[in-house]
């Protein structure tokens, strides 16, 4: 007979977190003043929902620094009858965080894969012309897209649309570029943000909002154990092989490079690693 320990408890709570019952959906979080010339981020979503999922940095970027995050919804998912719901999910999610929110066009850019970049120059195209309007609109301090190898086909899709939208802007562009994950993990990932229980928290809330989404999988309740992972890997990934882990619970992963010049610019070697409090300003610093 096996004997009840700590760590059996350990685990019976984690079952019985992931099965909460009926959600309780609290007011918004007040919006802080955001000047009308502050930093613009721009996080180019693949779907719905991926905005609240890797949301940690511009989160702490809009509340602790008070640029101005805006969400770009890239699609609005592939079912047709789902898009208007969708939406109006995601503007509940951005209400609750402070993002602003962008479309692309009505209903979302479709079909946006390799595959259709690779044999539909056309749709391919109209879809960068769409992106290369939104930054040339924007002219963002940062923007936050997958990393290319995010496994899910519009994951990918969106880091090469754009990755191709770059190549198109003029030749006095520049921004801070910072690389997402969440469905396949960067080998090389070279920051690491902390969230405090309060931001996860936040972020779980903002996203169920997305009914739809986590009916079918309960994405905002793994949210915590996909965050207290990426400690882990982090640590090592990010801080060095061998170091010891971050003493917070919660982080993001991310690649944070620099776009100048028409190519994409090393920002530092080795890895940063900011916790909760931390300075978020010196990540943008020349230095």
């Amino acid at each position: 007979m096996t004997t009840f320990s700590s760590y059996q408890a350990i685990t019976a709570e984690y079952i019985r977190l992931l099965n909460p019952g009926e959600v309780s959906r609290a007011s918004p979080t007040p919006r802080p003043d955001i000047a009308d010339d502050a930093p613009k981020i721009l996080l180019f979503s693949p779907h719905p929902d991926d905005e609240c999922i890797v949301g940690g940095f511009p989160l702490r970027l809009l509340r602790e620094l008070h640029w101005n995050a805006i969400d770009v919804a890239v699609t609005q998912g592939s079912r047709k009858d789902r898009q208007q719901e969708r939406w109006q999910e995601l503007e509940r999610a951005c209400e609750y965080l402070g993002f602003g929110l962008r479309a692309t066009q009505e209903n979302g850019l479709e079909k946006i894969n390799p595959e259709t970049r690779k044999t539909d120059a056309r749709l391919w195209g109209s879809a960068v012309e769409i992106i290369v309007g939104i930054l040339s609109e924007y002219r963002p301090q940062a923007i936050f897209f997958p990393h290319d190898r995010d496994w899910n086909r519009t994951h990918i899709g969106t880091h090469y649309l754009v990755r191709d939208a770059l190549d198109r802007m003029d030749a006095d562009f520049s921004c801070w570029t910072v690389e997402t994950e969440y469905w396949g993990a960067m080998s090389d990932p070279n920051l690491a943000i902390a969230s405090s229980s309060e931001e996860v928290a936040d972020l779980m809330a903002a996203l169920s909002f997305h009914i739809g989404e986590i009916q079918r999988n309960p994405y905002h309740l793994r949210l915590p154990p996909w965050m207290a992972d990426n400690v882990r890997r982090g640590g090592e990934l990010v801080g060095g092989q061998g170091e010891a882990a971050p003493d917070f619970a919660f982080a993001t992963l991310y690649r944070m490079r620099q776009w100048a010049d028409g190519q994409f610019k090393a920002r530092w070697n080795g890895g940063r690693t900011v916790a909760c409090g931390g300075d978020l300003q010196q990540l943008f610093s020349s230095k």
